[in-house]
């Protein structure tokens, strides 16, 4: 099961990951070529930033189904949404062929992109957590964070090939497809993986009672409004850490150094490769020492080490450039190993799909979706770094809330604990950091 998972999140983070990275290398110059760079830069974050629009929908209907059908079938559809919306994109003509319709049509393939991956987090989280050793659902739940960087290794890895070895001309006109069209072939794979996967036993004696909920996003709202809160602040600087970390790191060393892309693509690598370890060992450290001490660790790490990132960015050497990503996302490995567990276990067996697809998928908005083009707008408004790091310390700030009035739900019993029993129910709990 957990091999399952990862291979589907790793493809659908593939898919998204290889748009992010075109949207700050190629995108502006292939569909944006009448605007200045930083305009069509500018305007390239933001198509990018309609799939996070979107992925609260798909949570929202992917969640609602998989409380209702199950968590197998909904992954499958996901996967399989992600993987055409991503080979589409890599067939779509630039403005130069179709003039405006390119653009229009480039933000709807990530719209539906986006509607994909709002409804593959949860289910490959909770079929991970579900079908796992109760003593290990933190080291379970975290494989399929682990997605994220094996699939921002892949997507950029070929990107950065392609770079390479082919001219800059080549590269614009038809290299930078050669990715999205392979993910057509790696779709294909990560079913066959998953249509080999048993449905989740817990959900299964939840269909066996009859207990399966109606409407699931309603009653979340009802019974679980403390847990979505904290599901959607827990999250919020985590994500603008890591856009700043991985995306706006892209920007500032081609645009403001007026460096090679390469040095923010190679120092990412490097930091997301050694994540690929990372986030597990930090989702088997919150099963020892539970979800939130491990969690605030890295909150409080990634808001003393953005003071330090933009500065080793400003030394224009590789090696500090290196350090600065590699730290950052060391920071980030220790928030988001143990995430996947903190916020799946906020929820009951029957909503759990709807509540934390809901509170994750929200929080994108808030956070990832508007990251890089805060922090784009916020160096042009002050042309400081500082500007940035501050507004990623603020977000960092309210994870921390959403951690505090969270309790800790490493010892939860999963298959009795009840939304509508105040003796089990998670809102009902208090003590911060208790």
């Amino acid at each position: 099961m957990i091999l399952a998972s990862l291979i589907g999140t790793s493809l659908e983070w593939y898919d998204f990951f290889l748009y992010t990275t075109a949207a700050t290398l190629v995108f502006p110059q292939l569909f944006f070529p009448s605007l200045d760079p930083f305009t069509g830069t500018l305007a390239s974050l933001t198509t990018n930033a309609v799939a996070f629009v979107a992925r609260p929908l798909g949570g929202i209907v992917f969640g609602h189904f998989g409380d209702r059908v199950g968590r197998k079938t909904v992954l499958v559809v996901t996967l399989l949404v992600m993987g055409v919306s991503t080979f589409l994109i890599g067939v779509l003509p630039g403005y130069a062929s179709i003039g405006v319709v390119a653009p229009i049509l480039l933000a709807l393939f990530r719209f539906v992109q986006g509607l994909g991956l709002g409804g593959e987090w949860g289910g490959a989280v909770i079929m991970s957590l579900e079908h796992g050793d109760s003593r290990r659902r933190g080291f379970n739940a975290s494989w399929p964070q682990v997605g994220v960087p094996a699939g921002y290794v892949l997507a950029t890895g070929l990107l950065t090939i392609l770079s390479f070895t082919l001219s800059d001309a080549a590269f614009l006109s038809w290299g930078w497809r050669v990715p999205f069209l392979l993910s057509g072939v790696l779709v294909l794979v990560g079913l066959w993986v998953r249509l080999k996967v048993s449905e989740s036993p817990l959900f299964a004696e939840v269909e066996q009672k009859g207990a399966k909920a109606k409407m699931p996003l309603v009653e979340v709202l009802r019974t679980h409004p403390r847990a979505l809160l904290s599901a959607f602040t827990a999250r919020i600087g985590v994500d603008v850490a890591f856009y700043t970390f991985t995306s706006y790191i892209i920007v500032y060393i081609t645009q403001q150094l007026e460096l090679p892309r390469s040095y923010a693509l190679n120092a990412v690598l490097i930091g997301s490769a050694l994540q690929l370890v990372l986030i597990p060992i930090a989702g088997a450290m919150s099963d020892r020492y539970g979800r939130r001490p491990v969690y605030l660790a890295g909150v409080i790490a990634a808001a003393v080490w953005v003071f330090a990132f933009f500065p080793l960015l400003d030394t224009r050497s590789f090696p500090l450039i290196a350090l600065a990503a590699v730290v950052a996302l060391i920071t980030h490995a220790a928030m988001y190993g143990p995430q996947a567990a903190f916020i799946a276990e906020l929820f009951s067996t029957r909503l759990r799909y709807s509540g934390a697809s809901m509170g994750y998928q929200v929080a994108g908005i808030v956070g990832g979706a508007l990251a890089p083009i805060i922090a784009l707008q916020l160096f042009e408004a002050f042309r400081s770094t500082v500007a940035v790091s501050i507004y990623v310390v603020a977000s960092l700030a309210v994870t921390a809330v959403g951690l505090a009035i969270a309790p800790e739900t490493r010892d939860l019993d999963l298959a009795t604990a009840s939304a509508d029993d105040p003796k089990t129910s998670l809102p009902g709990q208090v003590g911060p950091f208790a």
